[in-house]
């Protein structure tokens, strides 16, 4: 990567900062116990306690009011960052049905990337027989990159399995 983007210091190669983890659970504002099992399941993904997020401003056609309870949220740093996304590459993607690799363009412009996963179920923490139902999660890598490219080439070095890049085949068109 130094080389290809030519810089000038070791310290501007990118570097993990952080892997954020969200499950909403809209249920929460009717039921308030659902979040208590959403909390669980993403502790035993993460390996880390979530934070519990509460609503920023009231919707009325939601029901929603500001503060209440309406999902929760782990930020991993470090060891466990490393560890959850070694599993993430090679254990939970692999398993995802009709899995044929991670769109490119869920990039963010400063070298985060974004992927969400529609079910708690391909995680082999969580034990489909305890599952009271699918949850989805938002799961966002953060890097130091500068932009998409680095950002880019860095992760696919680390093992993110991004789709492959769609090659024009010549045919089609005006002859």
């Amino acid at each position: 990567m130094i080389e290809r983007f030519s810089y000038k210091n070791v310290h501007q190669v990118p570097k993990l900062d952080k892997v954020v983890i969200n499950m909403s659970v809209g249920e929460a504002i009717t039921n308030p116990k659902v979040l208590d099992t959403a909390v669980r399941e993403l502790e035993a993904i993460s390996g880390q306690k979530p934070v519990i997020t509460k609503a920023k401003k009231s919707i009325a056609a939601f029901k929603l009011r500001e503060g209440m309870n309406i999902g929760c949220k782990v930020t991993l740093r470090g060891e466990r960052m490393y560890v959850f996304l070694d599993k993430l590459f090679n254990i939970v993607l692999p398993r995802i049905r009709d899995f044929r690799g991670l769109p490119r363009k869920s990039f963010d412009g400063r070298g985060n990337y974004n992927l969400g996963l529609r079910e708690q179920l391909v995680f082999p923490e969580i034990n489909f027989d305890k599952v009271d139902k699918t949850r989805g999660m938002d799961i966002v890598i953060v890097t130091t990159a500068k932009n998409d490219e680095e950002a880019m080439e860095f992760l696919t070095q680390m093992g993110l399995p991004l789709q492959r890049e769609r090659v024009a085949s010549g045919r089609g068109g005006a002859a």
